[in-house]
Protein backbone atom coordinates (compact mmCIF):
# COMPACT_ATOMS: atom_id res chain seq x y z
CA UNK A 1 0.00 0.00 0.00
CA UNK A 2 1.12 3.46 -0.55
CA UNK A 3 0.41 5.52 2.22
CA UNK A 4 -0.18 9.48 1.54
CA UNK A 5 3.27 11.50 2.08
CA UNK A 6 1.62 15.01 1.78
CA UNK A 7 -1.72 14.60 3.46
CA UNK A 8 -1.76 17.47 6.18
CA UNK A 9 0.62 19.46 4.33
CA UNK A 10 -0.49 20.27 0.15
CA UNK A 11 -3.62 19.72 1.25
CA UNK A 12 -6.12 18.30 4.15
CA UNK A 13 -5.88 15.16 5.85
CA UNK A 14 -9.18 15.41 7.11
CA UNK A 15 -12.09 14.24 4.66
CA UNK A 16 -14.25 16.32 4.92
CA UNK A 17 -11.98 19.72 5.26
CA UNK A 18 -10.62 17.62 1.66
CA UNK A 19 -14.11 17.32 0.24
CA UNK A 20 -14.88 20.79 1.23
CA UNK A 21 -11.80 22.28 -0.84
CA UNK A 22 -12.58 19.51 -3.81
CA UNK A 23 -16.02 21.09 -4.12
CA UNK A 24 -14.84 24.65 -4.37
CA UNK A 25 -12.13 23.87 -6.75
CA UNK A 26 -13.86 21.19 -9.37
CA UNK A 27 -17.05 20.42 -10.88
CA UNK A 28 -17.47 17.69 -12.95
CA UNK A 29 -17.83 18.99 -16.75
CA UNK A 30 -16.71 15.67 -18.34
CA UNK A 31 -15.65 16.44 -21.95
CA UNK A 32 -15.65 12.65 -23.44
CA UNK A 33 -12.87 14.18 -26.78
CA UNK A 34 -10.70 14.97 -23.67
CA UNK A 35 -7.62 12.95 -23.36
CA UNK A 36 -4.75 14.03 -21.52
CA UNK A 37 -4.65 16.84 -19.14
CA UNK A 38 -1.82 18.93 -17.22
CA UNK A 39 -2.25 19.39 -14.05
CA UNK A 40 -0.42 21.34 -11.55
CA UNK A 41 0.72 19.65 -8.43
CA UNK A 42 1.52 22.55 -5.75
CA UNK A 43 -0.43 22.83 -2.09
CA UNK A 44 -4.19 22.70 -2.92
CA UNK A 45 -4.51 26.61 -1.67
CA UNK A 46 -1.87 27.66 -4.56
CA UNK A 47 -2.82 25.54 -7.40
CA UNK A 48 -5.88 23.64 -7.05
CA UNK A 49 -8.37 26.01 -8.63
CA UNK A 50 -6.54 25.53 -11.64
CA UNK A 51 -6.28 21.66 -11.00
CA UNK A 52 -9.66 21.46 -10.51
CA UNK A 53 -10.94 23.13 -13.78
CA UNK A 54 -8.53 20.86 -16.02
CA UNK A 55 -9.50 17.72 -13.90
CA UNK A 56 -13.08 18.85 -14.35
CA UNK A 57 -12.87 17.95 -17.83
CA UNK A 58 -11.56 14.42 -17.94
CA UNK A 59 -14.20 11.97 -19.37
CA UNK A 60 -14.91 8.50 -16.40
CA UNK A 61 -12.55 6.44 -17.79
CA UNK A 62 -11.43 2.86 -16.37
CA UNK A 63 -7.38 4.11 -15.91
CA UNK A 64 -5.84 6.94 -15.81
CA UNK A 65 -2.11 7.24 -16.10
CA UNK A 66 -0.55 9.74 -13.92
CA UNK A 67 2.74 10.77 -15.35
CA UNK A 68 5.16 13.04 -12.51
CA UNK A 69 8.60 14.44 -12.22
CA UNK A 70 10.77 12.74 -9.48
CA UNK A 71 11.51 15.77 -6.94
CA UNK A 72 13.48 13.26 -4.34
CA UNK A 73 15.87 11.60 -6.77
CA UNK A 74 14.86 8.24 -5.25
CA UNK A 75 14.22 5.38 -6.87
CA UNK A 76 14.58 4.14 -10.30
CA UNK A 77 15.07 6.65 -13.62
CA UNK A 78 11.12 6.18 -14.65
CA UNK A 79 9.57 4.32 -11.81
CA UNK A 80 5.54 2.71 -12.43
CA UNK A 81 4.11 2.02 -9.07
CA UNK A 82 2.14 -1.64 -8.35
CA UNK A 83 0.89 -0.87 -5.17
CA UNK A 84 -2.58 0.51 -4.35
CA UNK A 85 -2.85 3.82 -3.56
CA UNK A 86 -4.15 5.17 0.25
CA UNK A 87 -5.50 9.02 0.47
CA UNK A 88 -8.08 10.48 3.25
CA UNK A 89 -10.09 9.83 0.71
CA UNK A 90 -10.08 5.88 0.31
CA UNK A 91 -8.15 3.07 -1.35
CA UNK A 92 -7.70 3.43 -5.29
CA UNK A 93 -6.33 0.40 -6.42
CA UNK A 94 -3.64 0.40 -9.65
CA UNK A 95 -3.82 -1.66 -12.72
CA UNK A 96 -1.88 -4.86 -12.20
CA UNK A 97 -3.07 -5.87 -15.99
CA UNK A 98 -2.12 -2.91 -17.75
CA UNK A 99 1.68 -2.66 -15.87
CA UNK A 100 1.76 -5.84 -16.37
CA UNK A 101 1.20 -5.44 -20.37
CA UNK A 102 3.90 -2.60 -20.26
CA UNK A 103 6.87 -3.66 -22.30
CA UNK A 104 9.12 -2.72 -19.16
CA UNK A 105 12.44 -1.73 -21.48
CA UNK A 106 11.88 2.17 -19.53
CA UNK A 107 9.56 1.89 -17.08
CA UNK A 108 9.92 -0.34 -14.45
CA UNK A 109 8.28 -1.13 -11.19
CA UNK A 110 10.03 0.27 -8.39
CA UNK A 111 7.64 1.93 -5.09
CA UNK A 112 11.11 3.66 -3.72
CA UNK A 113 10.63 6.74 -6.20
CA UNK A 114 6.99 7.13 -5.06
CA UNK A 115 7.51 6.55 -1.57
CA UNK A 116 7.67 10.66 -1.04
CA UNK A 117 6.80 11.64 -4.13
CA UNK A 118 4.26 14.63 -4.33
CA UNK A 119 3.51 15.32 -7.82
CA UNK A 120 0.86 11.67 -8.40
CA UNK A 121 -0.25 12.07 -5.03
CA UNK A 122 -1.97 15.41 -5.36
CA UNK A 123 -4.10 14.49 -8.17
CA UNK A 124 -5.52 11.50 -6.93
CA UNK A 125 -7.98 12.73 -4.56
CA UNK A 126 -9.48 15.22 -7.58
CA UNK A 127 -9.80 11.84 -9.74
CA UNK A 128 -11.69 10.29 -6.36
CA UNK A 129 -13.92 13.25 -5.67
CA UNK A 130 -15.26 13.20 -9.80
CA UNK A 131 -15.22 9.68 -10.83
CA UNK A 132 -16.05 6.25 -9.60
CA UNK A 133 -14.81 2.34 -10.41
CA UNK A 134 -11.17 3.66 -11.64
CA UNK A 135 -8.05 2.16 -11.54
CA UNK A 136 -4.56 4.48 -11.79
CA UNK A 137 -0.87 3.47 -13.33
CA UNK A 138 1.04 5.90 -11.67
CA UNK A 139 4.81 6.57 -13.42
CA UNK A 140 7.32 9.16 -11.95
CA UNK A 141 10.30 10.00 -13.80
CA UNK A 142 13.41 10.95 -12.80
CA UNK A 143 14.82 11.22 -16.75
CA UNK A 144 12.70 13.96 -18.66
CA UNK A 145 14.71 14.07 -21.68
CA UNK A 146 12.67 13.69 -25.11
CA UNK A 147 13.64 9.79 -25.88
CA UNK A 148 12.66 9.00 -22.32
CA UNK A 149 9.52 10.83 -22.91
CA UNK A 150 9.29 8.75 -26.09
CA UNK A 151 9.72 5.39 -24.18
CA UNK A 152 7.35 5.90 -21.90
CA UNK A 153 4.62 6.78 -24.42
CA UNK A 154 5.34 3.33 -26.71
CA UNK A 155 4.84 1.46 -23.32
CA UNK A 156 1.81 2.95 -22.34
CA UNK A 157 0.57 2.67 -25.96
CA UNK A 158 1.37 -1.21 -25.95
CA UNK A 159 -0.53 -1.94 -22.79
CA UNK A 160 -3.59 -0.08 -24.08
CA UNK A 161 -3.67 -2.02 -26.80
CA UNK A 162 -3.22 -5.35 -25.19
CA UNK A 163 -5.88 -4.19 -22.55
CA UNK A 164 -8.28 -2.79 -25.13
CA UNK A 165 -8.48 -0.37 -21.90
CA UNK A 166 -9.95 3.62 -22.26
CA UNK A 167 -8.24 5.58 -20.80
CA UNK A 168 -6.78 9.21 -19.68
CA UNK A 169 -3.98 10.85 -19.17
CA UNK A 170 -2.73 13.32 -16.15
CA UNK A 171 0.87 14.55 -16.44
CA UNK A 172 1.58 16.92 -13.48
CA UNK A 173 3.60 19.76 -13.34
CA UNK A 174 3.72 23.26 -12.50
CA UNK A 175 5.42 26.02 -14.05
CA UNK A 176 7.94 28.48 -13.80
CA UNK A 177 9.24 28.98 -9.76
CA UNK A 178 9.69 31.66 -7.75
CA UNK A 179 10.22 34.33 -9.94
CA UNK A 180 8.37 37.93 -10.16
CA UNK A 181 4.87 37.14 -10.72
CA UNK A 182 4.96 39.40 -13.85
CA UNK A 183 8.58 37.48 -15.32
CA UNK A 184 6.62 34.01 -14.25
CA UNK A 185 3.84 34.97 -16.61
CA UNK A 186 5.80 36.21 -19.26
CA UNK A 187 7.93 32.97 -18.97
CA UNK A 188 5.15 30.55 -19.14
CA UNK A 189 3.44 32.41 -21.66
CA UNK A 190 5.68 31.29 -23.92
CA UNK A 191 6.27 27.53 -22.96
CA UNK A 192 2.20 27.20 -22.68
CA UNK A 193 2.09 28.62 -26.25
CA UNK A 194 4.58 25.57 -27.81
CA UNK A 195 2.55 23.07 -25.70
CA UNK A 196 -0.09 24.36 -27.32
CA UNK A 197 1.74 24.00 -30.89
CA UNK A 198 1.91 20.46 -30.45
CA UNK A 199 5.46 20.40 -32.18
CA UNK A 200 7.10 18.61 -29.09
CA UNK A 201 10.93 19.85 -30.76
CA UNK A 202 9.74 23.18 -30.81
CA UNK A 203 8.73 22.68 -27.21
CA UNK A 204 11.68 21.13 -26.16
CA UNK A 205 13.76 24.06 -27.55
CA UNK A 206 11.70 26.31 -25.46
CA UNK A 207 12.45 24.24 -22.53
CA UNK A 208 16.05 24.41 -23.16
CA UNK A 209 16.66 28.26 -24.20
CA UNK A 210 14.72 29.62 -21.58
CA UNK A 211 16.41 27.31 -19.24
CA UNK A 212 12.35 27.00 -18.03
CA UNK A 213 11.86 25.77 -14.33
CA UNK A 214 9.25 23.97 -15.54
CA UNK A 215 9.31 20.56 -13.13
CA UNK A 216 7.35 17.97 -14.72
CA UNK A 217 8.27 19.30 -18.49
CA UNK A 218 8.96 15.27 -19.30
CA UNK A 219 5.36 14.38 -18.17
CA UNK A 220 4.17 17.21 -20.25
CA UNK A 221 5.54 15.82 -23.40
CA UNK A 222 4.28 12.44 -22.31
CA UNK A 223 0.82 13.98 -22.57
CA UNK A 224 1.76 15.87 -26.16
CA UNK A 225 3.19 13.15 -27.39
CA UNK A 226 0.41 10.55 -26.63
CA UNK A 227 -1.99 12.97 -27.74
CA UNK A 228 -0.59 13.54 -30.89
CA UNK A 229 -0.89 9.57 -31.51
CA UNK A 230 -4.60 10.20 -31.28
CA UNK A 231 -4.90 13.17 -33.16
CA UNK A 232 -5.50 15.91 -30.44
CA UNK A 233 -5.25 19.42 -30.17
CA UNK A 234 -4.21 21.42 -26.84
CA UNK A 235 -6.09 24.13 -24.76
CA UNK A 236 -5.33 26.46 -21.89
CA UNK A 237 -8.27 25.68 -19.79
CA UNK A 238 -7.09 27.55 -16.54
CA UNK A 239 -3.92 29.76 -15.75
CA UNK A 240 -2.81 31.03 -12.06
CA UNK A 241 -0.09 31.77 -10.10
CA UNK A 242 0.63 31.43 -6.21
CA UNK A 243 0.71 35.14 -6.56
CA UNK A 244 -2.96 35.07 -6.96
CA UNK A 245 -3.12 33.84 -3.29
CA UNK A 246 0.15 34.72 -1.60
CA UNK A 247 2.89 37.33 -2.22
CA UNK A 248 4.08 37.90 -5.53
CA UNK A 249 7.56 38.29 -5.23
CA UNK A 250 8.57 35.25 -5.39
CA UNK A 251 5.59 32.86 -7.52
CA UNK A 252 4.87 29.32 -9.26
CA UNK A 253 3.26 29.23 -12.13
CA UNK A 254 0.11 26.88 -12.34
CA UNK A 255 -1.50 26.08 -16.10
CA UNK A 256 -3.80 23.67 -16.96
CA UNK A 257 -4.13 22.37 -20.12
CA UNK A 258 -6.50 19.79 -21.60
CA UNK A 259 -5.88 17.79 -24.99
CA UNK A 260 -9.16 17.01 -27.19
CA UNK A 261 -9.45 14.63 -30.10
Amino acid sequence: MRHPAVAGYFYPSNPESLLAMLREFAEKRSDEDVVAIVSPHAGYVYSGRTAGAVHSLLPDVETYVIVGPNHTGLGAAVAVSYDDWMTPLGVVESDREFIDAMPKKICVVDEIAHREEHSLEVQVPFLQYLHKDFKIVAICMGLQDKETAEEVVEEILEAQEKTGRRIALVASSDMHHYLPDDECRRRDEIVIEAILSMDVDKYYDTIYKLQASVCGYGPIAVAMLYSKELGAKAELVHYSTSGDVADKSQVVGYAGIAFRV
